[in-house]
């Protein structure tokens, strides 16, 4: 078992311009990019096929808690990109059941492929979807 609860090298390094303003979500972010840095490294080491399902497995636990955690805030206050938001977040709860299912299958997976896709989630969802409604949750008081 690799170490998710620290921080790898840092190839993809934590900057305050991915937060929210909502620390219970920033925290949650953070380990997004724990478990970027930790497939990097291990491709770096050569084994990175070996903790692929590992790192899968934390992306499907990930969806469920982080999107729950998003999606309760939303819906609590009334927030007005909540459909459009949680349809984002189904998508990325598909692919990584979709990813789950061919690791389990002895499907090809590479460690490539999601590496690309995590970098793409945290450049795309987080950078530009959830920087909208941080200062929508903030105005209602939430930090």
């Amino acid at each position: 078992m690799i170490g998710f609860g620290r921080a790898a090298m840092e190839t993809f390094p934590w900057k305050e311009d991915f937060s929210v303003g909502v620390r219970e979500i920033d925290m949650q972010h953070k380990n997004l990019v724990i478990m970027i840095n930790n497939l990097f490294d291990a491709m770096r080491e050569k084994n990175g096929q070996e903790v692929l399902s590992e790192i899968v497995d934390r992306m499907v636990n990930y969806a469920r808690t982080h999107f729950s955690t998003e999606e309760t805030y939303m819906l609590k206050y009334n927030y007005p990109g909540y459909a459009e938001h949680k349809a984002e977040h189904d998508e990325f709860t598909a692919k990584a059941i979709d990813l789950r299912r061919r690791l389990n299958d002895k499907t090809l997976v590479l460690s490539l492929e999601v590496i690309r896709f995590l970098k793409d989630w945290l450049s795309n969802h987080i950078l530009v979807n959830d920087k909208k409604y941080g200062p929508y949750l903030n105005s209602k008081g939430l930090h």
